[in-house]
């Protein structure tokens, strides 16, 4: 047993300690409030690599996506049956995020390895979990990919639109931009770290997107008592239509 241990001891000795690097990163704002007149908002994602020795061979490369709660979804097909357009075929998504952005400081197929993104999900079409309906549809791929142009369209998938900039392998910022179609709910941000298409570290943290207290009470009035919501809005709007004539009436006199 002490041969062994000294073998041990001898061997690391024999290999070059590794640098350590580790992401450390923060947000311009990690709460939204959703109000009426809500536009879209911008999230500034910046931080620093923190490292323990020298810097190790091969360009750093930054990654950073922001995910919105996942959903679930139903994509059609329609084709053309005597005239009309109907449905024909579907595909059932179990998670899709609501909303998801990539940024980098390149192309994600120039910096990340096939390996890289299947293990950590962070290509659009790999942050997409699907569930397949069936052997009756031809090509199952297709229809995540209208999904994917679908919400792209939307303004809710972004990849590639904004990039993330670099400066001396050490500091890292980026912008997000939510738009005005987000749903509420915890968005998580993560920071990927990248050697030679792998992942040297991750860092996450966390955007709550919630409605402000007045829409959020009239969310939830008009779900959960509908009857009293449809009562209200029958009464502001006869006050208002009230007020208006009567303002009209002394604006004559």
């Amino acid at each position: 047993m002490g041969r062994v241990l000294a073998l041990v001891v001898w061997l690391l000795c024999l290999t070059p300690a590794q640098a350590q690097e580790e992401v450390v990163a923060g947000l311009s704002q990690n709460s939204v409030a959703l109000t009426v007149n809500f536009v879209g908002s911008d999230i500034l994602i910046f931080g620093a690599v923190r490292r323990d020795g020298t810097i190790p061979d091969g360009p750093l490369d930054v990654v950073v996506t922001v995910e919105g709660p996942p959903q679930e979804a139903t994509i059609w097909r329609k084709a053309r049956r005597a005239g009309i357009w109907v449905n024909t075929e579907s595909q059932n998504v179990r998670a899709a995020p609501s909303f998801y952005a990539v940024a980098s400081t390149a192309p994600l197929t120039d910096i990340l390895s096939p390996e890289a993104d299947l293990d950590y999900r962070i290509s659009t079409r790999l942050a997409i979990f699907e569930a397949r309906s069936g052997g009756d549809v031809t090509d199952p791929a297709a229809f995540t990919e209208a999904l994917i142009r679908i919400r792209t369209d939307e303004g809710l998938y972004q990849e590639g639109q904004t990039a993330v900039a670099l400066e001396r392998d050490t500091l890292f910022t980026t912008r997000i931009t939510l738009p005005k179609n987000i749903v509420e709910g915890s968005y998580v941000a993560r920071i990927f770290l990248l050697r030679d298409g792998a992942v040297v570290d991750e860092h996450e943290t966390f955007i709550e997107v919630r409605k402000a207290v007045l829409e959020r009470w009239l969310y939830s009035l008009a779900y959960d008592q509908p009857a009293i919501y449809g009562l209200l809005s029958l009464f502001v709007a006869a006050f208002f239509g009230w007020g208006a004539s009567a303002l009209f009436r002394l604006m004559r006199s």
